[in-house]
């Protein structure tokens, strides 16, 4: 399968590294061009406001939206959640997304940088380790919206269809879990 990780800014180059180690070619997206002929593409972390500003300048933001409603499978992780949610709380005034996935998130909902921290989830009935920085929470999910990972009473990890979200970094673990997971559940027979 070849994965396309949208490389504008963030953590897109450890994303590469799971998805070479889970068996697949993995390209940088930087240009609207590299959408095409990807199986998945994945969002990193990073800062969501950032992101979607320079995908406004390098003209991905509407490709990148047309490709999600087309079906393309896409994961976004801490950042990734944020730009994937229908709705956001505590973001700035007009922020946008690319959408698709029928949640409201929190911005920053566990605290500033410095609250960062790392905790064991279970994260579809197995435990792994999960780093938490400057990370959202979903506060709301649609009906069609299943969750796959909770940190207390909130939802860290959800799925709605060929859509996959976490609010934490599985990328900056040695854990593979959540990336084969998406190459082997949503991305399957791609």
């Amino acid at each position: 399968m070849k994965v396309g990780v949208l490389a504008l800014q963030g953590d897109f180059r450890e994303h590469i590294k799971a998805a070479t180690e889970c068996g697949h070619s993995a390209i940088e997206v930087r240009r609207a061009s590299e959408l095409s002929g990807i199986d998945a593409l994945i969002l990193p972390g990073g800062e969501s406001t950032t992101i979607i500003h320079l995908a406004q300048s390098f003209d991905l933001y509407e490709p990148i939206k047309e490709v999600i409603a087309k079906g393309l499978p896409v994961y976004g992780s801490c950042a990734g959640m944020i730009l994937l949610a229908d709705r956001i709380v505590g973001g700035i005034a007009g922020q946008k997304t690319f959408g698709g996935l029928d949640i409201t998130v929190r911005r920053n909902a566990f605290g500033r940088q410095v609250d960062s921290f790392e905790s064991d989830l279970e994260f579809n009935g197995a435990s792994l380790h999960a780093v938490f920085i400057r990370a959202p929470w979903v506060e709301e999910v649609g009906k069609s919206v299943q969750v796959l990972s909770t940190a207390g009473e909130h939802a860290v990890a959800v799925r709605e269809g060929n859509l996959l979200a976490t609010s934490f970094h599985p990328e900056l673990t040695h854990d593979l879990a959540v990336h084969r997971y998406f190459f082997d559940e949503i991305c399957k027979g791609r």
